[in-house]
C-alpha cells in the first residue's frame, strides 16, 4: 500500500508543531491543499484529455512520492483518479479558503502577507492566476531568496501542497517563484517524451550535454541547477517586458482570457521577453546546453507564430556562430516589441472587438490548428 507524501508531511508537521517550534503547519498544508483541489476542479476541464491523463499520472506520482524510475500501478492509478475526480465534484463550488497563520488569517491571494510569516520560518507560498485564469498554489520549502534587476527571486524545493499543473517558475508584481521541484518534474517529463519519440534532435543535443548514458540522477540534478537560471532569466525578461508595456497588458489577456487570441498574445509576450532577457544572457554565458533545450522545447504557439526561430537555431548548430544568432535576436526584440505595443493599440481603440483584428494581425489566414478552447476532459 502506498503512504502519501500528504500523510508523511501531515504527521511530521503535527510533531513540530506539539513541540512548539512553529505554526500549525499542517493545518497550513491542508488549507492550501484544499484550494489547490477547488481550483483544479474548476479548470480540469480546460485540458485537452491526453495532456489531463498525462497530468494527472505525474500527479499520482507526486502525492505518493514515486520514484521517476519506477513505473506507476496502474489499477491504483485509475482508482485513485475516480476519487479525485469525485472529491472535485464536491468542492466544485466551495470558495477559496483563507489561510491560517500565526497572527491572522490571510486571503489565498495575499502572498506578500502571507510569505512574510513565512519566509523567517523557512517555507514560501504562491496564489496567483496563470493561463486561462487558473488560480495556482503553492507552499515549499524555502531554498534560496535572492535580489536581481530589482525583483525577489524565491527558489523552493520540497512542495507541500500543489495543484494538477504545477508551473516551474511565475512572476507576480516584483516576485519570482521557481519551484525546483516542478523544474525537476518538467524536465523529467521532457526526457520522458523524447524516449518515446527521439525526433526531436535539438532536446538529444540539449541531454548530451549532461552526459544522461553516465548517470541519470547526477546529470537530472544538472540540468535543474541550470534550467532553473534558464527560468530566472525568463521570468526577469516578463518583468522587463510589464514594464516596457504597462498594466493595460494584462487587462488584455483577461478581456480575451480562454480564447485563442489569449494564448496568441501571451505567446508574444513570451517571445519578447525570451528576446529581452533569456536568449542574450544564455548566448552572453554561452550556455549551449540551455540553448538546445530552449529550442527543443520552442513549440506551439509560439512557433507558429515565429518560426524564423527554428531556422536560425538550425544554422547556428551548423556554423557554431552565435554572433549572428545574436543579431536575430536583437531584430527579434525590436520586432516583438513592436508587434505588442501594436495589440495593445488595437485593444485601446477597440476592446473586445480587437479579437479579429488581433488574430489577422498575427495570423493573416487563419489556421484550424489551433482552435478557441481545447477538447474538455471529463472532472464529473
Amino acid at each position: 500500500m502506498l503512504v502519501s507524501r500528504g500523510t508523511i508531511d501531515l504527521y511530521f508537521n503535527e510533531y513540530l508543531a506539539g513541540l512548539g517550534l512553529m505554526l500549525n503547519l499542517g493545518q497550513l498544508v491542508n488549507t492550501v491543499q484544499k484550494n489547490c483541489h477547488i481550483s483544479d476542479a474548476r479548470h480540469a476541464g480546460d485540458f485537452t484529455l491526453c495532456i489531463f491523463l498525462l497530468k494527472m499520472r505525474e500527479y499520482f506520482r507526486w502525492e505518493n512520492d514515486i520514484p521517476f524510475a519506477l513505473d506507476l500501478p496502474r489499477e491504483e492509478v485509475g482508482a485513485w483518479m475516480q476519487e479525485r475526480e469525485g472529491l472535485w465534484s464536491d468542492l466544485e463550488e466551495n470558495p477559496f479558503e483563507s489561510l491560517p497563520l500565526e497572527r491572522h488569517k490571510f486571503d489565498p491571494f495575499d502572498a506578500d502577507n502571507i510569505n512574510r510569516e513565512l519566509i523567517p520560518q523557512g517555507y514560501v507560498y504562491s496564489g496567483g492566476y496563470g493561463r486561462f485564469s487558473k488560480p495556482h498554489f503553492f507552499l515549499g520549502t524555502l531554498l534560496k531568496k535572492e535580489k536581481r534587476a530589482g525583483y525577489t527571486i524565491y527558489i523552493s524545493s520540497c512542495e507541500y501542497a500543489r495543484d494538477l499543473e504545477a508551473p516551474p517558475a511565475m512572476l507576480q508584481g516584483q516576485t519570482i517563484y521557481i519551484r525546483q521541484e516542478s523544474v525537476r518534474r518538467f524536465l523529467w517529463e521532457k526526457i520522458e517524451e523524447w524516449r518515446w519519440n527521439r525526433k526531436n534532435e535539438a532536446m538529444e543535443r540539449a541531454l548530451d550535454c549532461y552526459s544522461f548514458d553516465l548517470d541519470v540522477n547526477s546529470a537530472l540534478d544538472r540540468m535543474t541547477e541550470n534550467e532553473t537560471e534558464a527560468m530566472i532569466l525568463h521570468e526577469l525578461g516578463e518583468g522587463l517586458a510589464g514594464e516596457k508595456l504597462g498594466g493595460k497588458w494584462h487587462e488584455m489577456i483577461t478581456a480575451f482570457s480562454r480564447s485563442k487570441v489569449e494564448i496568441m498574445i501571451r505567446a508574444v509576450r513570451d517571445i519578447l521577453a525570451d528576446c529581452l532577457s533569456t536568449l542574450p544572457a544564455l548566448l552572453a554565458a554561452n550556455n549551449t546546453g540551455s540553448l538546445h533545450f530552449y529550442f527543443a522545447n520552442f513549440t506551439g504557439m509560439r512557433k507558429h507564430l515565429f518560426p524564423e526561430a527554428i531556422e536560425a537555431y538550425r544554422q547556428w548548430v551548423v556554423d557554431k556562430d552565435t554572433g549572428a544568432l545574436q543579431i536575430f535576436v536583437n531584430e527579434g526584440q525590436r520586432r516583438w516589441l513592436d508587434t505588442a505595443r501594436t495589440l495593445l493599440t488595437l485593444y485601446k481603440d477597440r476592446g473586445q472587438d480587437a479579437g479579429t483584428a488581433i488574430e489577422n494581425l498575427l495570423e493573416p489566414e487563419t489556421e484550424a490548428a489551433f482552435c478557441p478552447l481545447p477538447k474538455t476532459a471529463s472532472n464529473s
